[in-house]
Parts: C-alpha cells; sequence; structure tokens
C-alpha cells in the first residue's frame, strides 16, 4: 500500500508543483510548439520512469533498433494496465502522443498536459468525434509526431497475457492514411505491477519490446484489409516468446 500512495502522492506532487511550469509552456506552444512539446515529453518520461523505479519493479526494452529514426509512426501495442502507458511514455525514445479515452479530457492539470505531449481524446461514443480524432492523428504523423494506440479499447485484465483482445481496425487508418509505418509493441509484466492485486503495488520485470515496423504498401492485399489483425499477430508472437523464456 505504501507504494500505491507514493505513486499517487508524486503524481498530485509533480501536477501541483509543476503548473507554473506548464502554463509557461502553454504560452511557448503558440510560438514554438516543438519546443514545448519537447520540454514537455522529458518531464513526463522521467516522472513516469521514476513512478515504476518507486514500485520496485525493473524495465527491459527490446527491438529499439526497429523504430524508425525519421518520420511519424504509428505505435500500436497491447493493453493490460495503467502501467502501460508509464512505460510506453517513459522509455519510446521518440516524439509521440498517446490516443487517450474521451473522460480525460475532464481531468484538470491532467489533460493540459496531456494535449502538451500530443495526446488524442477518443469518443468511442461519438462516430463524428471519433473521426475528427482520427483525422488529427493522421495530421500528427504527417507533422513527424507519432501516435500511440491501443487497438483493444481498452484494459484486457484476461490473466493470460497472449490473449489479446481483437484490435479495432479504425484506428490503424492513422498509418494507412498517413502514409506511415506501424511499429507493433509486446507489453508483459505491467499487469502484476498493480492490477493483479489492486490496490497494492508489487515489482515486476517489465518487458517492451518493439517490432519489425510494417510498411504498408509492402504487404499483400489481403493483409492490407486486416491491418489490425496483421499487426495484433505480430505482437502476439512477441508475448508467447516472451512467455516461453519466463518458463525456461
Amino acid at each position: 500500500m505504501i507504494k500505491f500512495i507514493l505513486v499517487a502522492l508524486g503524481l498530485f506532487l509533480y501536477l501541483v508543483l509543476f503548473i507554473p511550469v506548464m502554463l509557461i509552456l502553454l504560452i511557448v506552444r503558440k510560438f514554438r510548439p516543438d519546443v514545448s512539446t519537447s520540454v514537455a515529453q522529458g518531464m513526463v518520461s522521467a516522472v513516469f520512469r521514476l513512478m515504476i523505479f518507486i514500485t520496485g519493479s525493473k524495465v527491459e526494452v527490446r527491438g529499439s533498433e526497429n523504430i524508425p529514426k525519421d518520420g511519424g509512426v504509428l505505435f500500436v501495442s497491447n493493453h493490460r494496465s495503467y502501467f502501460d502507458i508509464l512505460t510506453g511514455f517513459g522509455y519510446t525514445k521518440k516524439p509521440l502522443g498517446f490516443v487517450a479515452k474521451y473522460e480525460m479530457i475532464h481531468a484538470p492539470l491532467l489533460k493540459q498536459w496531456m494535449e502538451l505531449v500530443n495526446c488524442l481524446f477518443l469518443n468511442r461514443q461519438d462516430i463524428k468525434q471519433g473521426l475528427k480524432t482520427i483525422i488529427k492523428g493522421i495530421d500528427q504523423v504527417k507533422s513527424g509526431v507519432s501516435v500511440w494506440i491501443c487497438p483493444e479499447g481498452g484494459r484486457n485484465m484476461n490473466p493470460d497475457v497472449t490473449n489479446v483482445k481483437e484490435f479495432k481496425e479504425g484506428s490503424l487508418k492513422i498509418a494507412e492514411k498517413g502514409k506511415v509505418p506501424v511499429v507493433p509493441v509486446a507489453i508483459y509484466g505491467t499487469y502484476e505491477i498493480w492490477e493483479e492485486h489492486l490496490p497494492y503495488m508489487r515489482k515486476s520485470k517489465v518487458i517492451i519490446e518493439y517490432g519489425k515496423p510494417i510498411v504498408i504498401d509492402e504487404l499483400p492485399d489481403a493483409e492490407k484489409k486486416k491491418l489490425g489483425a496483421y499487426t495484433r499477430s505480430k505482437i502476439v508472437e512477441m508475448l508467447e516468446n516472451m512467455v516461453a523464456q519466463n518458463k525456461a
């Protein structure tokens, strides 16, 4: 319980103590959005890594060489824990924003920081608003800022990490229309930090693995039409390898 309190307290203190910095970055954003985003992402990334450290967990990063150095990409990952976001944002060395659920837009202070780091708020209940978010994501990757999505539609609480829910195909239109690669990402071990034994936090070995980028134009037509299913298969394959290695 102490770890949970420390993590929650750390997030609260960050949001409150750095209000002046946030306000300055929001002003800078009007003139130099690249500068404000870079500073904000560096700060948020450091805080997220600190939170993971507080839980006693260690993160192993694999396949970072698979991340294209230039231009935006669409990161696609499985989703079992809130710590997926902390891991992905904390350890991905590339300008990016996450696609978050629309309800987060009502969280004071947190919303402003999310906007500073290029997060998009997806309203799954409103088709029109959801389409606007996808279009915004397309523009974002075209500008060179990557987007991270979790197409399962929410946290998958299945005890079997390899039992990944079917991906919602629509969200992968960001890569298709934005003409950018898809980078499949498998995250292992985050569920064991918190969700497995709420409200307590336990240390866990976390692995984040970036798969080889998927260039859509190079895929056969059948796989282009089912890009979500194809990407999901790559993530499941990586997760199965992690499970096998953990048992060995």
